[in-house]
């Protein structure tokens, strides 16, 4: 009997790859960057299940061209790259590798905090270009934690784990998530009370027709000119035009952005040359341990998937009706 064909889009740990190949054909993609649409929709063609990351669009035509597909796995929390309704249409189960990345997502946040409030980056960047001459009393002066105001917009797993860290620096911290009890010193708030007092702001919602461009040139005026600015969760959610009008008009005083519209950004976008605009490659997750387990985690529901069980995290249950 013939093994099912793997497509995973890109390398992944080993340890999750050698449990795939004990049961199935793999096939990876092992170019730097994300398969293309069309190369995509050619190499599902044979394949029984298929193991995505957030890069690959999974769209209804890419479903149309692999008539043997069983499963599909997103080795990502977030699944807005996949279109959820046209696989449930097609009874095909969509994995997703939850609860895995929350504290190093969480420590991320909180780094870039850090590294913001307290200008780090443009700290080191004044040393390496030999600017630093002597102490100076007024030199790159940033932003104190103890007793400031924290803003979580999210209240989920890894905003929850935010305000945990938050404990320890002296942040008073509000929270708005309806519905969410407050933990660890975190006092429920509305939107508008949060922007109104939120010296730092930190962004932890997915990615809908609610949060996109939750953070735009309306929601920007609201807050402090002192204000700092932190997205880990989706790019969408804030508006990087009304974003980088704010930085340059210094109605807020810096972002630092795990993640970003589109990404990469290209290539001289006006927010990369901002020193008040800290900019890294999406690595939420990226400790060796959390990667290992999520690509673990993904390979997981490919082989559920195709043994026909149900999947150990499924982000579309309502398949199994």
């Amino acid at each position: 009997m013939t093994s099912p064909v793997v497509f995973v889009t890109r390398e992944i740990a080993d340890a999750a790859l050698a449990a795939l190949r004990d049961a199935c054909q793999v096939v990876v993609w092992t170019e730097q960057l994300p398969p293309t649409h069309k190369e995509l929709t050619r190499r599902v063609a044979d394949a029984s299940a298929l193991l995505s990351l957030l890069t690959d669009p999974i769209d209804s035509v890419v479903m149309d061209h692999a008539p043997k597909l069983r499963v599909i796995s997103n080795m990502a929390v977030g699944v807005d790259n996949i279109d959820l309704a046209a696989a449930t249409a097609r009874g095909i189960p969509v994995g997703n590798t939850p609860g895995v990345l929350t504290d190093a997502t969480a420590d991320l946040a909180f780094a870039l905090l850090l590294a913001a409030g307290r200008r780090v980056v443009e700290a080191e960047r004044f040393v390496r270009a030999g600017k630093w001459r002597t102490w100076e009393p007024r030199l790159l002066l940033g932003s104190d934690l103890e007793g400031a105001c924290l803003g979580l917009v999210g209240f989920g797993s890894i905003g929850r784990a935010v305000a945990r860290r938050a404990e320890g620096f002296g942040l008073r911290v509000l929270f708005c998530d309806p519905g969410k009890r407050a933990e660890f010193g975190a006092i429920p708030a509305d939107l508008s009370s949060i922007l109104r007092e939120a010296d730092f702001l930190s962004l932890h919602v997915p990615l809908t027709e609610e949060t996109h461009h939750l953070i735009n040139a309306h929601t920007l005026n609201s807050m402090k000119s002192t204000a700092i600015i932190v997205n880990t969760s989706r790019g969408g959610v804030i508006d990087h035009e009304a974003l980088q009008s704010a930085l340059q008009e210094r109605r807020i005083a810096a972002a630092a952005l795990d993640v970003t519209e589109p990404e990469p950004l290209p290539k001289g976008h006006p927010l990369l040359n901002m020193d008040n605009c800290l900019v890294v490659p999406h690595i939420g997750s990226a400790s060796r341990r959390t990667r290992e387990r999520m690509a673990m985690m993904a390979a997981e529901n490919v082989l559920a998937g195709l043994r026909g069980e149900r999947l150990p995290h499924c982000a579309n249950p309502d398949v199994y009706r």
